[in-house]
């Protein structure tokens, strides 16, 4: 009989220990009430006076046991700790079933679309009357232009072409042109933009109107010089 009264305690007290230790740390008061009506009872085996004491030892050694070894959540994701990977997650953010917050989304990298072929229409350069010399007016026009262009990468081929409208003979148009085509270019050149960048300079004439010439206005927009940029 003394035999069974040694071992009973230590088993039960086994078995509330093990019990409690599958709960949380915030079920104490629980692991405490279980270990204390047990206490109380393996003290009544040995007299009603050890009821108390019984109660006491066994439901604080629980209530500890339950603190210590219990499974929690101390930073609060909803993920025990037992399966939390990432403890001490910050609250209020958003994690996965290992308590961990989701890999940030990878970096968008915009590609920026480099226009291959581009091509600038100049009007607003006129010459003087019947020549290819450039007016003051004319300069201050391709003094943006050359601004423009110096901002080119070096690998960028220029490609100019003088157009006239079709007042007078082909002949005398398409050299009118050639010559107000290269006006233009060595005038750019003059500012900045590289020589080398100009890979062909001609003159259209009048054979590729883009209005009609039968019109002041037609004319007007027939008269232009083209520089077409491949990057």
């Amino acid at each position: 009989m003394s035999i069974i009264r040694t071992a009973l305690p230590l088993v039960l007290l086994t078995s509330v220990l093990t019990g409690c230790a599958g709960l949380q740390k915030t079920d104490w008061p629980t692991c405490a009430a279980v270990g204390g009506i047990i206490g109380a009872g393996l003290g009544a085996t040995e007299a009603s006076s050890w009821a108390g004491y019984g109660a006491l030892l066994v439901g604080g050694t629980a209530a500890a046991w339950c603190w210590v070894h219990g499974d929690g959540d101390e930073d609060g994701d909803g993920v025990l700790d037992s399966r939390d990977k990432c403890p001490g997650t910050p609250r209020g953010v958003q994690v996965d079933a290992n308590g961990c917050p989701p890999p940030a989304p990878a970096p968008v990298v915009e590609e920026v679309a480099v226009v291959k072929e581009e091509v600038i229409v100049i009007r607003d350069v006129h010459f003087q009357f019947d020549s290819a010399k450039l007016t003051p007016a004319d300069k201050d026009v391709l003094d943006t232009i050359a601004t423009r262009l110096k901002q080119e990468s070096s690998s960028a081929q220029l490609t100019v072409t003088g157009h006239t409208d079709s007042v007078g003979s082909d002949a005398y148009n398409q050299k009118l042109s050639d010559r107000r085509a290269r006006s233009v270019v060595e005038y750019l050149i003059s500012q900045g933009v590289p020589r080398s960048s100009f890979v062909s300079v001609t003159g259209a004439g009048e054979s590729q109107p883009v209005a009609d010439n039968k019109t002041a206005d037609g004319r007007s927009m027939n008269r232009r010089t083209e520089i077409k940029i491949n990057r």
